[in-house]
């Protein structure tokens, strides 16, 4: 039995799916054959039909599974519509979208199977039965009509045997990365944000009578040592490990275990994700003497009224800015992810969202342009606003160049001001030394007309750059413009080798 993969993975970063290494890692545990075609023209892989159709060809396989993000979903679609011209085998689809939106998924002509959830134990019971009769997580067509069996129950992660690395080219992804490399230590997270998946897994997951305690899982100590010793001993020029949990701090006593055991076996640094409302003292220094760099924090919004009423963030301002004094207390680099163009969002919101980067002053931030992904509770929330322009929706293939959402006029302006130069407007708002060129420029972009500030954006960022180059003269501290355009990194961070 041979399942061939295929990750669209176009116009965005080079990324590691999770999903596709574990499922292929218990499937060649059981004698499956795999192989996998990550499309990502990073990796030197572009869009290309013929070659995907050499390459499938040459694989023979007997399945086809897509894993499917959101705005990658229409590249699926067009690559399995082009399959089917050439190749009579079953085509799965799985992955978050589907998830999110089973039945729509599943009623494309391009789709004969779909996973829902959890796919590791499904794939193997549905490649060695043969038939998608009665394998639950599945949906198959009968009639042309949908039919998608029950969930099983969440998967026993430490059952599992390593992630399948091998099948993605893995020191070609390392050196795309600049030695990045991505772990996962659970699974789940016990918040409910509404733009995010977890929410809705859980939905899907007690619809088939399974409770929600059960989501939150975790890798033991002993794995997670394990699988490191691995990566370190088969591949080369690893210069960070970023811990891709939702929640990596989550859980204290795991935390102490792993701090300690990791800091025993390796010095390279690591990167991790906490959550304001639960990061303290002690949560710091155990990051740090293990060698932990760089924490990151969701903040989203400097609005509490969006974070509350939107996006379901109960924390306030005053939650993060301990937080992140916590950190920078222990010599912990932050980073602070927000999103602009919110369902509801107004010029103040954002400007809340300006002020609050500029009063805590994290080592970093990155930012996004909110996106409904389907199946959310921030879908169902912009979907009533009525500010999604589903056209311009369904053309986007990230969050990160252009939005999907009409919040009107003023503020759809305001956020692309803000979008474009978030560094600038975060320089002129931070209070600190010798920033008045900062204040000064976006002073101006803000009293900017419509007309005007499309024929002046393209100049800013020369005007921008120019005065980067006078605060660097001058040793002030500011925030530039750092290894992709929508991140801003403090200027006294000066490790180059370190990215995301």
């Amino acid at each position: 039995m041979r399942i061939l993969f295929i990750y669209p993975n176009i116009n965005t970063q080079v990324g590691f799916n999770y999903g596709i290494s574990y499922i292929s890692g218990l499937l060649k545990a059981k004698g499956v054959e795999t192989g996998l075609l990550n499309i990502n023209e990073k990796l030197g892989y572009p869009l290309d039909l013929d070659r995907i159709r050499k390459d499938i060809l040459g694989f023979k396989p007997d399945m086809i599974g897509f894993s499917v993000l959101t705005n990658q979903y229409k590249y699926a679609l067009e690559i399995a519509r082009d399959i089917k011209r050439y190749c009579d085998i079953p085509i799965l689809f799985g992955g978050i979208h589907v998830t999110m939106d089973p039945v729509g998924t599943l009623n494309q002509d391009e789709v004969d199977l779909i996973c829902i959830g959890e796919g590791e134990e499904a794939l193997a019971e549905l490649l060695e039965k043969g038939s998608p009769v009665g394998v639950k997580n599945i949906g198959r067509k009968e009639d042309g009509k949908p039919v998608i069996e029950p969930l099983r129950p969440y998967t026993d992660i430490t059952t599992l045997p390593f992630k399948d690395y091998e099948i993605f080219d893995f020191q070609k992804m390392i050196d795309a990365k600049d030695g990045w490399v991505g772990l996962t230590a659970s699974r789940g997270c016990p918040f409910r944000c509404t733009y995010c998946l977890n929410h809705k897994i859980i939905e899907v997951y007690k619809g088939s009578g399974h409770m929600p305690r059960g989501y939150i899982r975790r890798h033991t100590v002993d794995q997670m040592i394990e699988e490191i010793e691995y990566l370190l001993k088969n591949y080369s020029r690893i210069t960070m490990f970023i811990f891709d949990d939702d929640i990596f701090t989550f859980d204290k006593v795991w935390l102490r275990e792993f701090t300690e055991r990791y800091r025993s076996m390796t010095d390279i640094p690591f990167v991790c994700n906490a959550h304001a409302r639960i990061f303290d003292d002690e949560t710091a220094s155990l990051l740090k003497d293990a060698g932990c760099r760089i924490v990151k924090f969701g903040l989203e919004s400097g609005s509490d009224r969006i974070r509350r009423k939107v996006l379901q963030r109960y924390m306030s301002n005053k939650h993060i800015a301990d937080a992140f004094a916590t950190a920078e207390k222990y010599g912990l680099h932050t980073s602070a992810f927000v999103m602009l163009g919110l369902p509801y969002e107004t010029v103040e919101d954002i400007r809340d969202t300006v002020e609050l980067l500029a009063e805590i002053k994290p080592g970093r931030f990155r930012w996004s342009l909110f996106f409904p992904f389907i199946g959310t509770k921030a879908y169902s929330i912009a979907e009533a606003s009525g500010q999604i322009d589903f056209e311009r929706m369904e053309k986007l293939d990230n969050f990160t160049d252009e939005t999907c959402m009409k919040l009107g006029d003023d503020v759809d302006l305001f956020c692309d001001k803000v979008k474009t130069i978030l560094c600038a407007f975060v320089n002129a708002r931070s209070g600190l030394q010798h920033t008045e060129g900062f204040r000064r420029l976006v002073d101006a972009i803000e009293s900017m007309e419509p007309v005007t500030w499309q024929i002046e954006k393209g100049e800013i960022f020369a005007r921008v750059e120019k005065l980067n180059e006078e605060m660097e003269k001058s040793g002030g501290l500011h925030y530039t413009v750092k290894y992709n355009p929508f991140m801003g990194v403090r200027s006294d961070w000066k490790d180059d080798s370190i990215s995301s």
